[in-house]
């Protein structure tokens, strides 16, 4: 059964719910670059300045990536909720960025 984005928070606890079980940490990675088209495009707004939306949205999609990921792996970890989750993110070099989504995968029940 899939993790309805309900059952995802940021914080350590469900209302609602309590934690019958803490399976443990449930992670999804993503690496991307940058196409050399998206670059130049880039490179382009940089010359305007304020929001360069070409990065925007691939940051975006590459965050959404990863939040599946971390879901997926913890519905196979038995997990029906994920909690304490954050993002981390880390310039590998050369356009090239790792996209982090990670939380515990527990198992609740309404109270």
């Amino acid at each position: 059964m899939a993790i309805q984005d309900s059952m995802v928070t940021t914080a350590f606890e469900l209302p609602g719910y309590h934690i019958a079980k803490n399976i443990g940490m449930a992670r999804g990675i993503v690496v991307r670059s940058r196409s050399i088209i998206g670059t130049i495009g880039a490179g382009l707004q940089t010359i305007f300045g304020g929001d360069i939306t070409l990065f925007t949205a691939l940051s975006e999609r590459t965050r959404a990536d990863a939040y599946q990921r971390m879901k997926k792996q913890a519905e196979e970890m038995g997990a029906n909720a994920v909690i304490g989750v954050r993002y981390d993110a880390t310039g590998i070099g050369g356009g090239v960025t790792e996209i982090l989504a990670y939380g515990t995968a527990v198992v609740v029940e309404r109270q």
